[in-house]
């Protein structure tokens, strides 16, 4: 028999439809294998594939996410998604409980216009970035090297978002260039006016080569920038080419509250 899933493409980190990273969002009535959802993702070829399923309480669900390669834990863009989705199709509820494959609570928030999420914050620890890395990035000095076991993620500052806002890495050879992380965040200070820093985020490695607007990497990318700049909420500028933005607030040692917009520009029925 033919299953039907209500399925949906939605811009995440955006106040307009087409900027922002777009994420497709399967809200499912039963239980599909991860060959399924990987296959699916696959098909969509976003960045992000959300798969969202009741949990028997109110309003509370478990979600999954898959890129076009793998299965990711935790994608910050896609429970955007997932929320303005599940908002939309029951204007009257406030507030949703996520729990993903690591069993984390995630706890959404309807805030007028805006969506608030609350995830968990991580550490960094220093880690040499390779050589070759550097040059595959097109990058010839670098501020600071960090690492974060949760994500995989090797995070880099450099010196102006200027450059940030200019590279154009060899994707080929930065894929060869390491063999251990699934992706590397580059970030710099911002001279925007309403905002505190910038970022770009390559993932070769595990998804596609530039993921638009990255909100799983602020789970550490916040502490990061809190104790550099000494403040407990700022504004974040993803300066991809399609472009993004988010607030970012430290509530805890162990907790932020990411707070943007999502658009969903399409609708339809997925049939397998």
């Amino acid at each position: 028999m033919t299953k039907r899933i209500e399925t949906y493409i939605v811009d995440s980190f955006t106040d307009k439809p087409f900027k922002g990273n777009p994420a497709g969002v399967c809200v499912l009535n039963q239980e599909l294998s991860s060959t399924q959802m990987q296959s699916i993702a696959k098909e969509l070829g976003l960045s992000e594939t959300a798969f969202i399923i009741p949990n028997g309480e109110l309003n509370e669900y478990a979600i999954r996410y898959f890129s076009p390669k793998m299965e990711i834990p935790l994608c910050g863009h896609a429970t955007l998604a997932a929320s303005k989705v599940l908002f939309e199709i029951n204007s009257e509820i406030v507030s949703i409980h996520f729990k993903n494959i690591q069993n984390l609570n995630l706890m959404i928030r309807k805030n007028g216009e805006k969506i608030e999420m609350e995830f968990p914050v991580y550490d960094t620890v220093p880690q040499v970035a390779p050589k070759e890395l550097l040059n595959a990035l097109g990058i010839e000095k670098i501020i600071n090297s960090e690492f974060n076991k949760e994500t995989n993620i090797l995070l880099l500052e450099i010196e102006s978002s200027e450059l940030l806002n200019n590279l154009s890495p060899d994707f080929e050879h930065l894929k060869r260039s390491h063999n251990k992380i699934n992706g590397v965040l580059i970030t710099a200070i911002s001279k925007k006016k309403d905002f505190d820093f910038e970022s770009r985020y390559f993932w070769p490695w595990s998804g596609t080569n530039e993921d638009p607007v990255t909100g799983g990497t602020h789970t550490f990318l916040t502490k990061y920038w809190s104790t550099r700049l000494k403040k407990r909420k700022m504004n974040s500028y993803q300066c991809s080419e399609r472009t993004g933005f988010m607030e970012v607030e430290l509530i805890a040692n162990n907790k932020l509250i990411i707070k943007s917009q999502a658009q969903i520009v399409l609708k339809g029925e997925l049939r397998i």
